[in-house]
């Protein structure tokens, strides 16, 4: 029988019981949490996730700081969210604010629960930023062998061909993915970057458009090409800086096309920057409110 994941939400009654009274079995990781703050459902969903890869290596357990005022008192809470580790029915560790993914996999690792492939590919995603692509991608080859079934190595090699603009192999392996991979947050950033390409070829080009602008600055398709070409660029603050132009001045503009602009860069940039992505919503969500 294959093992199950152990995810539970805790209340003042039960957290002896199920976090205390579980702590000497295995480490018992409990996230204080908002169920209404992002971060808090981020981190939740990050760590369930992990109890699933690990299943039955740690305990996951949620409270929500809103009904358990006893426990936010005990354990002294004053930021969300707030992460404690209990082992051997002590508390152990204790880190305010989101941990990224690669924080939350060191933090396993401390207690002694490592997913080797999972080790390389995150080892191969910082060769990757720090130029060495060609042993990143060396890294993701002997990960993907290791374990065939990983889709985020699949997703991380084509992160990496688009970066690269090798788009027909970008395409082709993500087209192999399973649907559902293909709706995660990282399946959909990956889809919109592929279109984002795809549109700014089809544009006059960048620098023509940019003389466009310096002519006619509510030339709002050029302002919109625009966009698309910095974007494919990497270039984000640029290309959202056109899109809230055309929010704030022509928010109709092609039935909303900036709007959906840019949610479509948001969900890109959630994997990998999630708090400039909240930034940006919460800007967006200002215009849209006025």
């Amino acid at each position: 029988m294959s093992n199950k994941a152990l995810v539970l939400e805790v209340s003042n009654t039960g957290f002896e019981k199920y976090v205390i009274g579980n702590s000497d079995k295995a480490p018992v990781f409990v996230v204080f949490m908002n169920m209404w703050s992002e971060p808090c459902n981020q981190s939740a969903e990050m760590f369930a996730s992990l109890a699933t890869e690990f299943a039955e290596e740690f305990v996951f357990a949620k409270v929500d700081i809103d009904e358990n005022a006893e426990l936010v008192e005990r354990y002294n809470i004053k930021n969300i969210p707030t992460l404690k580790v209990f082992v051997d029915k002590k508390e152990v560790v204790s880190e305010e604010g989101k941990l990224s993914e690669t924080e939350a996999r060191a933090l396993l690792k401390s207690f002694g629960i490592v997913n080797e492939t999972e080790e390389r590919r995150l080892q191969a995603r910082e060769l990757h930023i720090q130029g060495e692509t060609h042993d990143a991608i060396m890294l993701l080859t002997l990960a993907i062998q290791q374990d065939p079934s990983n889709t985020n190595v699949a997703m991380d090699m084509v992160q990496i061909f688009i970066d690269r603009s090798e788009l027909d192999q970008a395409r082709g392996l993500f087209n192999r993915l399973p649907d559902g991979i293909k709706e995660s947050e990282t399946g959909l950033s990956l889809t919109g970057q592929l279109w984002i390409i795809e549109e700014a070829a089809k544009t006059a080009g960048l620098q023509v458009l940019k003389e466009t602008l310096r002519e006619n600055p509510d030339d709002y398709q050029a302002r919109f090409d625009c966009a698309i070409c910095e974007i494919a660029q990497h270039n984000v603050k640029q290309a959202l800086d056109h899109l809230f132009y055309i929010q704030s001045n022509n928010a109709d503009y092609k039935e909303g096309a900036a709007r959906e602009m840019i949610v479509t860069i948001i969900n890109t940039l959630a994997p990998n920057d999630p708090e400039a992505a909240q930034r940006y919503r919460v800007q967006l969500a200002g215009m849209i409110a006025v």
